[in-house]
């Protein structure tokens, strides 16, 4: 008895976290407004534009979060800022899920 309500505990902590993760596709189809600055696969069109490609989801979704919750004021804050303010954590979790799918 423990052990089949410990399965379906278990089972559900398994479907939550699923749920959660990004979806690489949902992610490239929400990546159309960064590609002008970090390119079509990730890798940053000018030097002053980090790569992203290869990067790993929970970096790349911290630094979304940092830039949208105005965390993070260096460099291109404020143009991030604009771009991240109206992203869900779905559409976060997308786009880390997409751009560390490409190769670096």
């Amino acid at each position: 008895m423990r052990t089949a309500i410990l399965l379906a505990l278990l089972g559900g902590l398994a479907c939550q976290t699923a749920m959660a993760a990004g979806s690489a596709a949902a992610g490239k189809e929400k990546a159309a407004p960064c590609m002008a600055c970090h390119g079509l696969d990730g890798k940053g069109t000018a030097p002053i534009y980090p790569n992203l490609a290869g990067q790993q989801p929970a970096y790349l979704e911290g630094a979304l979060h940092a830039y949208k919750n105005g965390d993070r004021s260096a460099g291109q804050a404020g143009i991030m800022n604009a771009y991240t303010s109206d992203l869900s954590d779905q559409d976060i979790a997308d786009l880390a899920a997409y751009y560390s799918a490409q190769k670096p």
